[in-house]
Formats: structure tokens, sequence, C-alpha cells
């Protein structure tokens, strides 16, 4: 069977005001379409995975939240993390979970935060990976043809030579590579091979239980060890103890740089991380002035390559700006350029 994780502990403040620590993005209607990012994630596997085999990774923190977003999700299946540990923990964790109930599981990991235009075109690239995982024993990721030299992604570096025998259009991983300077960026891009790593990841439940055996033993026997109190009343507890002591290490440094059999599946169907307001204007509709807006009432005059995003001003009014994000909720208002917007957690900190 299939199953569907998706990481939802972020806690990141870039979409401030409109997301906070006690709020974050994925629990959040950024795009004003009446779902919040995480239901639009799970919403576009319909078809691919049952709600049954769906399992988020959260924080404790966020607990009520899921629960009452998705009261499709089987409680038992919504996984806290009593802290931080980077996505190595994460995955780990959840990836033993699974294989108590499923050892024969197929497994798309995926965050909670990203967007997707082309819903059609995702299934298809995802249902191709969960064949190729499911008869290889390989690692796949999703990589994403680049628009531009974009600086806030890592990147994926594919010999464009090796394709599978079984997947023409699916390439062995020669390298991941760090977020990039623009100069670097721009080198990527004119080059054939480098591709957007999406943090989308697909692979039967035994090829990745087996590869932190092997690349992170310590972290598999913490987890392994709880075998017996899983989805009992005392796995939080067991849970809270172990977490603690886990190395706070990404799945990429962990497993995917050190395991030999890892693939990439290029792809184009209008993928965002959402990580910033400029990538949210690129993905809402815009006037012919480049503005884009959410919510009742607004208007634009002489401006351009502006983003509001409002929840509670009845009317908003924006005159003589030019790349600017005004964003407002709950009694805050931030009018920023959007060229300086990655200060933005420096300006509500202080």
């Amino acid at each position: 069977m299939n199953h569907l994780v998706i990481m939802a502990g972020g806690v990141g403040s870039r979409f401030w005001p409109l997301s906070s620590t006690q709020e974050p993005k994925q629990f959040l209607d950024v795009l004003g379409v009446g779902k919040t990012l995480l239901q639009l994630t799970i919403e576009r596997f319909e078809g691919i995975v049952p709600k049954e085999n769906v399992w988020i990774v959260t924080s404790e923190q966020y607990a009520d939240i899921v629960y009452e977003m998705l009261p499709e999700i089987p409680k038992s299946n919504v996984l806290l993390e009593p802290c931080r540990r980077n996505t190595a923990p994460c995955i780990c964790y959840v990836s033993w979970r699974i294989k108590m109930v499923d050892p024969k599981a197929n497994i798309i990991v995926s965050p909670s935060d990203h967007t997707i235009a082309d819903v059609a075109g995702f299934r298809e690239v995802v249902q191709e990976t969960l064949e190729f995982a499911s008869e290889t024993d390989s690692i796949v990721t999703i990589g994403i043809k680049p628009t531009r030299p974009e600086t806030g992604y890592g990147y994926i570096k594919a010999d464009l030579s090796y394709a599978s025998s079984r997947k023409r259009n699916i390439f062995r991983v020669d390298a991941f590579k760090e977020k990039p300077s623009l100069e670097v960026a721009e080198e990527y891009v004119a080059q054939d091979g480098y591709f957007w790593n999406s943090g989308i990841f697909i692979w039967s439940v035994s090829t990745i239980v087996n590869a932190f055996r092997v690349y992170a033993p310590d972290m598999s026997a913490a987890f392994e060890k709880l075998q017996d109190v899983y989805d009992t009343e005392d796995e939080q507890t067991a849970i809270n103890a172990v977490y603690a002591e886990l190395e706070p290490i990404s799945v990429d440094y962990a497993i995917l740089e050190k395991a030999g059999e890892i693939f990439v599946c290029p792809a184009s169907f209008g993928w965002s991380d959402l990580g910033t307001w400029s990538s949210l204007r690129n993905e809402l509709d815009k006037d012919d002035h480049g503005n884009a807006a959410v919510g009742r009432q607004v208007k634009f005059f002489d401006s351009h390559h502006c983003v509001v995003h409002t929840k509670s001003f009845s009317e908003v009014v924006v005159e003589g700006l030019d790349g600017y994000v005004v964003a407002e909720n709950d009694g805050k208002l931030l009018i920023c350029r959007l060229s300086e917007e990655q200060r933005i957690k420096l300006f509500h900190d202080n």
C-alpha cells in the first residue's frame, strides 16, 4: 500500500504578520482559496494514498491545530515531536511506525507548505516514481526544472547520461548542492542536469529503514527498540525520552549524500516552496502592472510589482508603491520592500 508522510513541524516566520511560531504558514490559507497549505498538500495526493495511510509529523504544540484541521486523519497517525531535530529523526520515526503496520509499504515524504500548480501532472510523476521505487529498492527524489537562478533552493545534480533502464526519465544523482550564491545559481541554470531540490522523497519502507540502519545506526536503533510501545499509551512518553538525545540532522546529510542508489525524476508542474512574500506573489494572479492581492476590495493606483495580503480590512488602497509587500493580520501591519523581505524576522523581533 502507498503511504504519505507530511512533515508539518516548521515554525518559520517569514510570512509575518500572517504566520507566527504559534501558527506557522502550513496551517494558514496563504493563497486565499479557503484551504490551508496543509490541507492542499493532502488533497493533491487523492487517488494515490487513502486517508487512513496519511501520516502527519508535527510539533507537540501544534497537535490540537492538526486534529481540528484534519478530522479525517486518524489521531494515531499524527506523530508528535517533543523538540525540533531536523528531518532525519522525523523520517526515521515515522518509517518505523509505518513498518509496524505495513512492512511492504511504499512511502512518499512531502513538506506541508509547498504549492503545486499542475496537480494532474504532479500525480503522474508521483505514480511513476512510486512504481520505480517499489521495483528497484531505490531512493527517489523529485527535481524541479529551474526557471531562474534561485538562491533560496538547494539543487540536485543529475547524471543525464545514465537513465534508468526501467524509466528513461529517471536519472542517477551525482550530488546534492546547498543553496548557492547568485553567481553559482546562474552557472547551474546555464547547464543541463541541475534541478531544484523539491524535498519530496519516494521509497519503500524496507529501503529507508535499511538505509538508516546502515548510515545512521544509532538513530535507527533508538526507534527500532521502541517497537513494543508504538501505538500504545506509552508511545509519546518513550518518544519524548528518545528525541532529546538524537542528533539534529537533515535526511540529506544523514542518508541521501551517503547512499548509493539515489535517483531523481526531473519534472515541471508549477512547484514552489512558498518561502517568501515574493514567491507568494509569483503564485497569485496579477494585474497588468504585476500586482497581486489576497483580501477584499484591494485597489492599486500607480503601483507595480506589489503583493497585498489582508484578512480583516474591508478595503485597502495602495498608491505609488513599486515592489512592496503590504500585509495585515491580527492587529499587525507590515509594509516592506520585497527586496528587503529577508530582514522581516529582524524587524518584528526588535
